[in-house]
């Protein structure tokens, strides 16, 4: 029951609520006999369904995904850690502004993974927006906050993309003599940040982590991947920037 009623929920939530919409107003289109119209509505609205289904979105992600197996040893002489995001003005613990979702967990792991080598953390990411938080400040501050001693810390607090990581990372390490990254980021960025350090001229050692789709729900099915959700809306846009970044990072 308590499935079915989430299913049902869903369908009044956007973006199931405006999926429903367009699917009575296309019966009401071929109710009036306007085929064209309605074959038109139908279309898209099929494929606002599809995008917004988990059963569509999560193979998509794994493509992304499932690219960069996690190594058993680390080979590097240092961590870098690619920013995902940050809030401002919000209360945390030992100050003020919070991590995104995604560059949380990467920072979560680029500690668990400075314990046990007691390799160097290098933060990469900036102030992308007027009301977004600097990733880089924010950053040292937490990783401080969880016990990295802050000679171990090296902040790189200018870039606002992918291509910009890649530079000045690229740059610090070589004031630092650092020459072998171990690379640190989303799953789904991978490829893509692979390519921008190539590009800076580096090879990395690809450590993927903040994973978006679980690697056996290839296996799994149930009604709920028929569901509708702005999550899964997401997943297919993250989807398709990381393969048009790709695809802009070639040329």
């Amino acid at each position: 029951m308590l499935y079915f009623i989430k299913f049902v929920y869903s369908f009044v939530l956007p973006p199931g609520i405006i999926i429903v919409f367009l699917a009575l107003l296309s019966l009401w289109m071929l109710w009036k006999k306007l085929r064209g119209t309605a074959a038109f509505l139908i279309t898209i609205t099929l494929m606002l369904y599809l995008v917004s289904t988990p059963l569509v979105a999560d193979p998509l992600m794994r493509t992304l995904e499932n690219r960069y197996p996690q190594p058993s040893e680390l080979s590097g002489d240092v961590l870098v850690v690619l920013g995902g995001g940050a809030v401002t003005g919000t209360p945390d613990v030992d100050g003020v502004g919070n991590m995104g979702g995604s560059a949380a967990n990467r920072l979560l792991t680029a500690v668990r993974l400075h314990r046990e080598s007691g390799l160097p953390i290098l933060f990469s990411g900036g102030k992308v927006y007027a009301d977004s938080g600097n990733e880089g400040d924010i950053a040292r501050r937490q990783l401080i906050g969880l016990g990295v001693a802050p000679e171990d810390i090296l902040i790189e607090n200018r870039s606002l993309n992918t291509a910009q990581n890649a530079e000045y990372s690229v740059e610090l390490m070589k004031e630092h003599d650092l020459s072998r990254a171990v690379l640190v980021t989303a799953g789904f960025q991978m490829a893509r940040a692979v390519t921008e350090f190539k590009h800076a001229g580096m090879e990395v050692q690809p450590y993927p982590t903040a994973y978006e789709s679980s690697s056996s729900a290839a296996a799994a099915w149930y009604p709920g991947k028929l569901a509708p959700s702005a999550d899964a809306i997401g997943k297919v846009s993250t989807v398709l920037k990381e393969y048009l970044g790709s695809l802009a990072a070639a040329f």
